[in-house]
């Protein structure tokens, strides 16, 4: 472990330096203390350096994905748009504010991720059939979403999220098609995910690998 990892209050200095956006103040800090926390306890889970961070407090049109290499404390990629779940808000353009982990919601599960291995997805869009690459989770946040892999929720690409604006997936974080084929591969394998909203209480104050030792 690097020594940043000691220090996660200058990681998260280093690193806010390149977020444009934020829906809460202390977004980014949270991702990047659960992060840490996560990396010092399973680490031997954590195999890649890098961290998708999705603020899901933003609007699907605002660019709010970032991809960070935790080991150097620099941006890979981003700002970039991101999908959430058709459940999470009424209309496609509708910041969200509903969040499960129970299947058959289409919602997003906030929280942190270890990514597995990457696939070929195949989804549907507008009545049409479409193929990306996919890059499946295991959700380690406990009930707030250890539900992932029964209820397939993965990173993919997916037509309907443009740098001009995100769709809504059936709760994945989906991206444009073009940066999943780029950066899925590169996260595959031992990566962290961290999903975050300031639109739900109970998980911010009982979010496992945030809460206060």
């Amino acid at each position: 472990m690097g020594a940043s990892a000691a220090n996660p209050e200058a990681a998260f200095r280093s690193l806010s330096a390149y977020v444009v956006e934020t829906s809460d103040p202390n977004a980014l800090q949270v991702a990047v203390h659960a992060y840490y926390r996560y990396r010092a306890e399973r680490s031997a889970s954590v195999r890649g350096p890098y961290l998708y961070y999705v603020d899901l407090g933003l609007h699907p049109g605002t660019p709010r994905g970032y991809v960070f290499d935790m080991e150097k404390l620099e941006l890979v990629e981003g700002p970039f748009t991101v999908a959430h779940g058709s459940g999470s808000s009424a209309t496609r353009d509708a910041v969200p504010t509903v969040f499960s982990n129970a299947t058959g919601s289409h919602a997003s599960s906030l929280g942190l991720y270890l990514t597995q291995r990457t696939y070929a997805f195949r989804g549907r869009a507008g009545g049409r059939a479409y193929t990306s690459v996919g890059l499946r989770l295991r959700g380690e946040s406990g009930r707030f979403n250890d539900a992932a892999e029964a209820r397939g929720i993965v990173v993919h690409g997916a037509p309907y999220v443009t740098a001009a604006g995100a769709g809504r997936s059936e709760g994945c974080p989906a991206m444009e098609p073009e940066r999943a084929e780029r950066l899925l591969p590169l996260l595959a394998g031992g990566s962290v995910v961290f999903l975050y909203s300031p639109n739900d209480e109970r998980w911010l104050s009982e979010e496992p690998w945030a809460r206060a030792e």
